[in-house]
């Protein structure tokens, strides 16, 4: 974990609010989202106030670009998100994507042979690439949480149809393993063909070996211009580690998992509870840190 010092401030033109870091990162489901898939007025409110202070607010979700384009668009978000664990990083304004890396579907094929060989079949997903990729399900996979991202899944009969595009991540759900134990035992089969990651209730991963939300979001504060330690994340899932690493200071909503509430430098209230609005609002208002 960093130092948690703060190099450099962001203060408005008008000597309004100062704020302590020049680049706030955060995750979506879990953390900015509340359970509904909403952001509540007084988040907005708080990141409204950050970015007139000076500083940037950046998206760095598990979710591919299709997936996170409605959540942007009621943000107002016209700037750069990082999106797909790090393999997109996407200009929302321009809609375009500006770097992409996907997943080699012979080697992810090749992964989920191996699983399946120990731990009997997976339901499978798989997250096509591209700003109009579209994700695809088997027959047994189930997609949870709002009603718009069911609808925006597409269930195919012929399993040979999840391979037909460029993909960027597979999901795995298992009928008798939970998220974490089905995470931990993958890892272990698959070796080094892909990483595995537990991005969220439901949502085991196979993603490119390397590929991290601290990958993605060190390309786009580098074309911001912003460095680690001038930077704020907060998350809630294991796949947060990485941007924890990474940034000068790693909020934890109280809702986190037992692995990110381990490291992080701090927790906050739950993501229903505007955990994020607080720590921002309580920085507004203490003006620039000088250390941790």
């Amino acid at each position: 974990m960093s130092t948690g010092e703060v190099r450099g401030e962001a203060e408005s033109a008008g000597g309004g609010a100062v704020f302590p870091y020049r680049l706030v990162a955060t995750d979506l489901d879990g953390t900015l989202l509340r359970e509904d898939g909403s952001v509540s007025g007084r988040s907005r409110a708080a990141l409204a106030a950050v970015t007139a202070a000076g500083a940037a607010h950046i998206v760095v979700t598990g979710r591919s670009v299709p997936w996170a384009r409605d959540v942007l668009a009621d943000l107002g978000y016209e700037g750069i998100a990082v999106c797909g664990q790090g393999s997109q990083v996407y200009h929302a304004g321009e809609h375009r994507l500006l770097t992409s890396l996907t997943l080699d579907r012979q080697v992810a094929r090749l992964a989920i042979e191996k699983i399946e060989a120990e731990l009997g079949r997976p339901a499978l997903a798989v997250s096509q690439d591209g700003v109009e990729g579209l994700v695809l399900t088997d027959e047994r996979y189930v997609i949870g949480g709002r009603k718009a991202d069911r609808d925006r899944a597409r269930m195919v009969r012929d399993a040979a149809d999840l391979w037909a595009a460029p993909i960027n991540k597979v999901y795995l759900q298992h009928p008798t393993l939970d998220d974490d134990q089905l995470a931990l035992a993958a890892r272990d089969i698959v070796g080094g063909l892909t990483d595995v990651l537990m991005a969220g209730p439901g949502a085991v991963e196979l993603i490119p070996v390397g590929l991290t939300k601290a990958r993605g979001l060190s390309l786009a504060a580098r074309r911001l211009g912003v460095t680690a330690q001038e930077t704020i994340a907060f998350g809630d899932m294991p796949n947060d580690l990485p941007m924890f690493t990474w940034a000068a200071w790693g909020v934890a909503m109280a809702n986190a998992h037992p692995d990110l509430l381990a490291v992080a430098d701090e927790v906050t209230a739950t993501n229903a509870e505007d955990g994020v609005a607080i720590v921002l609002e309580k920085l507004l208002a203490d003006g620039p840190a000088t250390g941790a």
